[in-house]
């Protein structure tokens, strides 16, 4: 990495980690976490994957101290790579949406399972055991983050939202 941290970027990475961090922690849905993808996709959009993996471990590393398992960290960090990495190559943010869900849900829940087999003594399943957990949390999110993306550029807020972050 030669560019250099940019204090900004920064910034808004720990903001957006504190907004997923209380998103999930007051409004509350059984097993998921959607807020999380939620803010990948505003996060890969804004900042890029580097900045969207470090939100994503902040948040999850703050949800782990209050009490949740690894999967709050290795369920969310695979999404921003895969779809920072898609969106750099298309530049199409419906693609961006869908490489966090698949990202998140399916690559970050399989990297999830030899961890809580490991620290939490999960018995029984297999490597895809948990996809049907963290699919439907990470497709979710994604939406949500995708219609904030498109009213945000609707109301041609975006563009001018990406330039002051990153300048």
């Amino acid at each position: 990495m030669n560019k250099k941290l940019s204090s900004k970027k920064l910034i808004v990475t720990a903001m957006l980690a504190a907004l997923a961090y209380v998103l999930n922690t007051m409004v509350v849905f059984p097993a998921m976490a959607p807020f999380q993808h939620f803010v990948n996709v505003l996060a890969v959009y804004l900042l890029g994957p580097w900045y969207g993996m470090a939100a994503a471990f902040l948040c999850g590393s703050l949800r782990m101290l209050s009490g949740r398992t690894i999967m709050a960290v290795t369920g969310g960090i695979v999404g921003p790579l895969l779809s920072g990495y898609i969106y750099k190559k298309t530049q199409n943010i419906y693609l961006l949406a869908l490489g966090e869900a698949i990202g998140s849900g399916v690559f970050g829940a399989l990297l999830s399972y030899p961890f809580m087999v490991a620290f939490y003594g999960m018995k029984g399943g297999n490597w895809g055991h948990l996809i049907p957990f963290f699919l439907p949390s990470a497709a979710m999110g994604s939406l949500l983050g995708l219609a904030v993306l498109l009213l945000l550029k609707k109301s041609h807020l975006l563009h001018k939202l990406k330039n002051q972050i990153n300048n």
